[in-house]
């Protein structure tokens, strides 16, 4: 939904408000892929017993595609959330070699390998819009920052051993993340699961 709106809701240009062209055909490659993956996912779900509808779904996840600065949209969803879908898919990965699963583990893999990508377009289009404007990719960055901070969800995503799922470094890194970005990334997870310890 979101990569089909990027690629609908900007006007095409290098504008602080526009999209160039080139970035909407990433977004139409990426709209492919995710409908690829409702199709493996529907297919997973019934190897795994469950069923469409059977968990409910918030609406946490679609407000960071809804802002209306293309560079904040790419950090929100292609750095941000797909970033946890690598984080995701890759402990489901895991979970299927463990349970010798091949069925799982093969969907996992192959999701995996199209949210590097999609990560790595983030990464890129961040990098390329603002090469002349370190103050809107600081900005950016920020953003994407108290995005990843939200979907760490207290401890469900870091690197400790309560974390039921850890964070992918080796793919963040095929993804375009840099070390330093790594690092706060860590941080911020562990930020979210400190606060989260401190409330109850």
């Amino acid at each position: 939904e979101v990569a089909g709106r990027t690629c609908w809701d900007f006007p095409t240009g290098k504008g602080s408000d526009q999209a160039p062209f080139e970035l909407k055909l990433d977004m139409a490659r990426q709209c492919w892929d995710e409908a690829r993956h409702v199709e493996i996912s529907g297919k997973l779900s019934d190897h795994m017993g469950s069923e469409i509808g059977e968990f409910a779904e918030q609406t946490l996840l679609y407000e960071a595609g809804c802002n209306t600065d293309p560079v904040l949209r790419l950090c929100g969803v292609n750095r941000a959330l797909e970033g946890l879908a690598i984080d995701v898919f890759n402990a489901m990965r895991e979970f299927g070699e463990v349970t010798t699963d091949p069925v799982l583990y093969f969907c996992e893999d192959w999701m995996l390998a199209d949210e590097v990508t999609h990560v790595k377009m983030g990464s890129d289009w961040l990098r390329r819009i603002t090469a002349n404007d370190p103050d809107r990719q600081r900005n950016a960055l920020e953003f994407q920052r108290a995005v990843d901070k939200l979907f760490s969800f207290g401890g469900f995503r870091g690197e400790q051993e309560e974390n039921p799922v850890h964070l992918a470094r080796n793919f963040r890194a095929l993804a375009g993340f840099s070390d330093e970005e790594i690092e706060d990334l860590v941080e911020a997870s562990a930020e979210a699961y400190a606060e989260a310890q401190a409330m109850q």
